[in-house]
Parts: C-alpha cells; structure tokens; sequence
C-alpha cells in the first residue's frame, strides 16, 4: 500500500532557513542546512534502494502560497493565506510498503530529533472509492 508522510514548517521555519532570524528561532547556519540536506537525502536514498520509494517533494515557503475558493459561485484567488506562525505542508513524501507500522518507521526518519514537538503526518494513499468508508 502506498502511504503519504506529510511534513509540515511555517513561514518562520523557512526564514531561518533561508538566513533570516525570527523571534525565538536563529538562523540556521549554511552547516546546519548542508546537514539537514544531507540527512534527508540519505533518509530519500536509503527509500530508493529498498524500493519503498515513490515520490517525494519539498514545497516552497507559504508566502509563496495562493488560495483559490468560490464566493457566490465566482473563483477568487487570494495571496499567501497563511499567517506567519502557522504551520502548513511543506514538503511531503510517498512510499510503498507492507504496512502502516512500516510507514511509520519511515516517517521517523523525516522528524528533526532537535526539534521537540516536531511531527509529521502519515496517510494511506487513496486507490480506490471503496477505500472511502469508515470502519
């Protein structure tokens, strides 16, 4: 089965990143992201060659962000809705294998053990309608 490990940062998280401190949060240095770098594409590689990988991607900062809704019928498109603090999806992972504990083990690999509290979200991929019900 194929499952989506959801990573997720705020607007903040890709400031440091990018070189600029926020309040409560330095900037991160350019050896601490060749590490994080590093770290995450040995976790992608050791996912292709176990052939667990499917597909993986980071997004871009939610500044960068549009939200297209209907009012009254009529799209309407909004810039960066998300407010600083907030965290959205950034980038996301998908993999196939045996399990949701499987998965599991995986998503760990994606988590920054110096970073308490910090989470990502594990969902089976949806294959078929059947799939929709709930137990």
């Amino acid at each position: 089965m194929k499952y989506m490990i959801m990573l997720y940062a705020s607007q903040q998280d890709y400031d440091v990143l990018a070189g600029r401190p926020t309040p409560g949060k330095p900037a991160m240095s350019g050896e601490e992201i060749a590490a994080m770098h590093e770290h995450m594409g040995k976790a992608n590689q050791g996912l292709v060659d176990s052939g667990e990988h499917v597909a993986a991607h980071g997004l871009t900062a939610p500044v960068h962000a549009r939200r297209v809704e209907l009012r009254g019928g009529t799209p309407v498109v909004t810039d960066g809705p998300y407010p600083e603090t907030q965290e959205v999806l950034a980038g996301f992972n998908i993999v196939e294998c045996d399990s949701f504990d499987r998965a599991a083990e995986i998503a760990v690999q994606f988590i920054n053990p110096a970073a308490e509290g910090e989470y990502v979200d594990i969902r089976p991929v949806l294959e078929g309608v059947e799939e929709l019900s709930v137990p």
